[in-house]
């Protein structure tokens, strides 16, 4: 199997999680993997890293990283051109044109040529017998493409998210005529299999190809078993200040603002959350150096208890999770929108309280479970309720409600969502052999 995924360890961000585990679960159910992805110098220099991602690829799988160029993103002045150096912004709109003629892809689509030649060459040293492409980016999916019309071989599209979809407003991001569309189309209509992270994002997609519907499946992220935190029951805390804890990338989507408000008003309103504490933990924005303005919203609330605790590596996830009495599931709003995030905290058995809008497809996945605690909406008054909540659970939940709640968890496990479709995958390519 080969596996094209731009982002791939040392690569940090949520997306390199489910990379890694499809890689390894491949490799565990004895699939021979070589994985095409980006120079480590690509993550260094743009994204962050995490040095402890990459001492978990299986052993067994082959690496292959491919040089990646990011003009828009360059900062040594050394680098620019006398013509960007003198106008800066009409370079960076000439470049953005540029990016998209060999594919509808800002920033990305130059990289078609250069993974579809290393596909081709990772081929014709050994035949692949399927390839698997996971986005964004969706360039990605082009030498899945380009295998499957060249040689024959069958590909599966991987979406992390979604292409034309705006997960977040439900809006359609491309006309139908467009060249990003246009290359949609082909590419499913070609597709052996199409992954979706949730139903309703499947579901829009259905709607959209409906021809192509029966090969569409929802494959969860879940949450790897060797990564989360001990899940044995630690007991209702009566003897200390709660902890609060967020895990994950703060976006501008996340209700930052609104959290800390809510979080000033909870601790006001509650002695069972005198003296607690709200940790978070990741990166403030989608780059190495923190947004600025989402380090000021969360220093603002400093003597009420909130801290920026910078990002954890996922190798020390386990730790950061171990100081939690309760988890917080920051996320933007959305129908389509889930989150890998909330796998993760269903794993631990603790309580959640959900700071996000009902509507999220993460509220269906969270459904049932005993210790959950959703806003009504997206207010400083409800989630100061939800937290209230949330921690008198911490303090007097007993020992069936916890259980519960790690039974609950339990089921969601990431190699649960992944072996049914790698068997079928296995199937489909031995009758092919055959």
């Amino acid at each position: 199997m080969l596996y094209v995924a731009w982002g791939f360890p040392p690569c940090r961000g949520g997306g390199v999680y489910r990379a890694l585990a499809t890689t390894n679960r491949f490799a565990a159910l004895g699939w021979k993997v070589t994985v095409l992805t980006a120079e480590r110098e690509t993550f260094q220099r743009f994204t962050g890293v995490d040095p402890t991602l990459e001492a978990r690829i299986d052993p067994s799988v082959e690496v292959v990283r491919v040089p990646f160029e990011w003009p828009v993103l360059e900062a040594d002045l050394r680098k620019w051109s006398r013509t960007r150096a003198s106008n800066p912004k009409l370079w960076s709109k000439w470049r953005t044109r540029q990016d998209q003629i060999p594919f509808p892809e800002t920033g990305y689509g130059p990289w078609r040529s250069v993974v579809e030649q290393a596909a081709e060459r990772i081929h014709a040293a050994d035949p692949v017998d399927l390839t698997l492409a996971t986005a964004n980016p969706h360039v990605t999916f082009t030498a899945a493409y380009r295998l499957h019309k060249k040689h024959g071989v069958p590909y599966v599209m991987d979406y992390r998210d979604a292409w034309l979809l705006d997960v977040f407003t439900g809006d359609r991001l491309h006309e139908p005529n467009s060249r990003a569309a246009r290359w949609e189309r082909k590419l499913v209509e070609s597709a052996h299999e199409v992954w979706f992270v949730n139903d309703p994002i499947k579901g829009w997609h259905e709607r959209l190809y409906p021809a192509q519907a029966g090969r569409m499946h929802t494959v969860a992220n879940g949450f790897d078993a060797d990564l989360v935190p001990d899940t044995h029951d630690r007991g209702a805390v009566t003897d200390r200040p709660l902890v609060f804890g967020y895990v994950g990338t703060v976006s501008t989507k996340v209700p930052l603002a609104e959290f800390v408000e809510g979080w000033a008003l909870a601790t006001s309103r509650s002695e069972e959350l005198a003296g607690a504490r709200a940790k978070i933990h990741g990166y403030l924005g989608f780059y190495a150096q923190p947004r600025a303005d989402m380090l000021d919203t969360i220093n603002t609330a400093a003597e009420a208890g909130v801290s920026y605790e910078g990002p954890v590596g996922k190798g020390e996830i386990a730790t950061a999770y171990d100081d939690f009495d309760v988890q917080l599931l920051m996320l933007g709003k959305g129908r389509c929108v889930t989150s890998g995030k909330v796998f993760e905290y269903l794993a631990t058995g603790l309580p959640i309280v959900s700071v996000h809008d009902p509507e999220n497809a993460a509220s269906d996945v969270l459904r049932g479970h005993p210790l959950w605690f959703p806003v009504s909406e997206v207010t400083p008054e409800a989630i100061a309720a939800a937290l209230i909540e949330a921690a008198h659970a911490a303090r007097t939940a007993d020992e069936d409600i916890r259980a519960k709640a790690r039974e609950f968890g339990a089921s969601y496990r990431r190699d649960l969502q992944l072996d049914p479709r790698i068997e079928r995958l296995a199937a489909a390519v031995k009758g092919a052999r055959a």
